[in-house]
């Protein structure tokens, strides 16, 4: 059975500005939807491996649980919940910053 995907918004707004950002900083609306299919993809394979994510260097966030995919430049934060059968996405940051407030 799979799992099921939940984003909080905060995750949704700071994909929203990452694709934004790439199809200004490109001037490529193509080159940003294309980048926005990779992130879903990934994102969607959770739902038949959820934990196919590393664990984080930061012990912090590996104290609280939580996962990350890497797509390119970009690290999806995330926890498993395998009693409700849930993926929730916490965070979708660029990886060259420092992430941890971000979360």
């Amino acid at each position: 059975m799979k799992y099921k995907i939940i984003r909080t918004d905060k995750a949704d707004e700071q994909l929203r500005e990452i694709i934004f950002y790439i199809a200004e900083d490109s001037g490529s609306i193509d080159i940003a939807l294309n980048y926005l299919d990779k992130i879903e993809a990934a994102i969607n394979n959770l739902e038949d491996f959820p934990m196919s994510g590393n664990v984080p260097r930061y012990s912090i966030l590996r104290k609280q649980g939580y996962r990350v995919l890497i797509v390119e430049r970009h690290l999806i934060f995330y926890k498993v919940d395998d009693d409700k059968r849930l993926v929730i996405i916490y965070a979708i940051v660029d990886g060259r910053r420092e992430y941890r407030n971000l979360i």
